[in-house]
């Protein structure tokens, strides 16, 4: 089985989306995903409401899952890691213990653009079009991803 882990900053916007739309493109006894933050700001909260309604408005429920903090633990655990952007790509990567784990790492748009470094901007301080776009972006990302697992 494969194991896929999508990270943002507190995970309760950008990531636990990617969470539940990749969820919803694959098999799940084939592909386990997962979602965390690099901070624990939100560690045992539900998404963003906004997050949370965009989801649903594409009939996805993701208001069951809980934000919990990256670890190195999570290295073993999984073998891809999406960062939504870069700060929280370095900050994943500053944990990593050696080429193997700094190898599962990569930023979530390079699926669509290669090598752009793109980063999934953070909705949380905007209004909802924030969250549509993010859901957008994350979408068509996910949908790449899919079709190589």
């Amino acid at each position: 089985m494969q194991r896929v882990l999508m990270v943002c900053l507190g995970n309760i916007c950008r990531s636990p989306l990617a969470e539940g739309i990749l969820q919803s493109k694959v098999n799940p006894n084939d592909v386990f995903v997962d979602s965390a933050g690099t901070a624990a700001y939100h560690v045992g909260n539900k998404p963003d409401e906004r997050s949370i309604a965009v989801a649903a408005k594409y009939k996805l429920n993701i208001k069951n899952q809980s934000a919990r903090k990256f670890t190195v633990r999570d290295f073993d655990d999984f073998d891809l890691i999406y960062a939504m952007d870069e700060s929280n790509y370095h900050n994943i990567l500053s944990l990593a213990r050696n080429a193997n784990d700094e190898l599962k790492v990569s930023m979530i748009l390079n699926e669509i653009n290669p090598n752009s470094n793109q980063s999934v901007p953070d909705p949380y301080y905007g209004g909802n079009q924030g969250f549509e776009n993010v859901y957008q972006m994350l979408d068509e990302a996910c949908e790449i991803i899919s079709k190589k697992l």
